[in-house]
């Protein structure tokens, strides 16, 4: 489309610059905006309606005088020059690189609004990915081509999670695994320390970073994890890599999208997000999978900050609906000075029986998650009884599951920053803490499999 420039707008409304007289702007259409004093700023048609588009700037519209700027539309939408020598590299929210390397020249330009994968040519996920920690690893597995969200509250480690899982992520047989980095709205110093973090052990060599700070654009928000998906479908479906894309903070993002819907006025719906809130998550989150054909899968972890540590508030309640499962993050955890501080009760990966077992991972591994969660759940309830009755009215079995929850926080959910464990160890660690169950209550795992692995662990 040819290059069409007006100098017709009619109001400025906070970001937003109203044009008249525009016939034909295409939704998502990229504008460059020229100020009286020269300075270039780009734009976003959000809106176009009978002659008039709704153009959203990309920074402050201090200065806009309406009858001296001239908006020029480009006749495309945004689009990622994309190769594979973006590994290694960093970049702002809105695709250009802070790491003082040169731009990314590519004759490849990818439209960053993909689609969703067709149903049709979406694979089921089968393939086990180990990312070093025991309470995602041998409970929560995560499958190649799946979308598991960390539901987190402020002041919890979420960020030194990511960092560690982005660190740690490997598929057995699979030398081309890379990550893709998405971080929205994040302050100057989580900057730093995820690029320093990053840099520091070598991730990234094999990573991608999107930084979005908290002081650019809000419009800029919704492009940064567009464009780490883009990034991760070119590096996936056309040169076979299998990617894991990690975005934080989802409410930072969510938080965006109600900000622009407030400036073009439209009717709020719950909570004061938008109604479109859900059809606006899904085409982020159903970017993620295998594709029939392709070598090269996407995987997904999106991290949120539930507000008021509120699970069923808009966002991970919508998250939840789209993704398959989710990995809670518990306050109680970290006070007591456990990391990483997953409360495996309410986390759950729906997809978990699809990348475990013999070849997977090890044939034990159904029943030692099982047995664990199990156990576990028990000496919980114990605790609350417990706090009633006081421990010495509790029979001898009653107190061994109460200290078998104990001893499940401190040694198997507890694990250093830097600390990889294989699948292997994480099932080991299993079978070593139900020594500490009497023999006969281990109901949840197969005899042979407690003579091969769990036996030689009793006293």
């Amino acid at each position: 489309m040819a290059i069409k420039e007006y100098q017709t707008v009619r109001e400025v409304f906070g970001p937003i610059v109203y044009v008249e007289g525009v016939d034909d702007a295409a939704y998502n259409e990229t504008v460059e905006i020229i100020m009286p004093n020269g300075e270039k700023k780009r734009g976003q048609v959000l809106e176009s309606s009978k002659g008039l588009a709704a153009v959203q700037v990309f920074g402050s519209t201090t200065g806009l005088d309406t009858k001296e700027t001239r908006i020029r539309f480009s006749g495309e939408t945004f689009r990622l020059p994309v190769s594979e020598e973006m590994l290694g590299r960093v970049f702002n929210g809105a695709g250009v690189p802070i790491d003082k390397g040169a731009p990314i020249i590519s004759k490849e330009k990818i439209d960053i609004n993909g689609a969703a994968i067709n149903p049709y040519s979406r694979q089921e996920p089968r393939d086990f990915i180990q990312t070093g920690i025991s309470t995602i690893d041998a409970l929560n597995t995560l499958v190649r081509g799946q979308k598991l969200p960390i539901f987190s509250t402020a002041g919890l480690p979420h960020n030194e999670l990511a960092v560690q899982i982005a660190r740690q992520a490997t598929v057995k047989g699979k030398e081309d695994f890379v990550v893709v980095f998405a971080a929205m709205g994040i302050t100057h110093a989580d900057a730093n320390f995820f690029m320093r973090d990053f840099e520091k052990t070598g991730a990234l060599e094999r990573s991608v970073l999107f930084l979005n700070l908290s002081s650019d654009p809000s419009i800029e928000r919704l492009l940064t994890p567009r464009l780490a998906l883009t990034t991760a479908e070119y590096l996936a479906f056309e040169k076979d890599m299998q990617v894991l894309v990690i975005l934080t903070d989802m409410t930072n993002y969510c938080d965006a999208l109600r900000e622009i819907a407030a400036a073009r006025q439209e009717v709020p719906g719950r909570r004061g997000y938008p109604g479109y809130m859900y059809t606006d998550l899904s085409t982020i989150y159903e970017r993620a999978g295998t594709v029939a054909g392709k070598k090269g899968t996407v995987t997904q972890i999106p991290i949120l900050t539930m507000p008021e540590e509120d699970i069923t508030h808009p966002i991970p309640d919508l998250t939840g609906y789209i993704t398959e499962g989710q990995i809670v993050l518990s306050r109680d955890l970290h006070r007591k000075g456990i990391y990483p501080n997953i409360d495996v009760l309410p986390s759950l990966s729906r997809l978990m029986s699809l990348g475990i077992g013999d070849a997977k991972t090890r044939e034990d591994h159904s029943g030692v998650s099982n047995q664990l969660y199990a156990g576990y759940a028990e000496g919980r309830d114990l605790r609350n009884l417990v706090a009633v009755v006081g421990e010495e009215a509790l029979g001898e079995r009653d107190k061994k599951f109460l200290a078998f929850a104990d001893a499940f926080e401190k040694r198997f959910v507890n694990q250093g920053k830097n600390e990889n464990r294989t699948i292997e160890d994480s099932l080991d660690l299993g079978w070593e803490l139900f020594s500490m169950l009497p023999e006969s209550e281990l109901k949840r795992v197969k005899p042979e499999h407690y003579e091969k692995y769990g036996k030689k662990y009793r006293k």
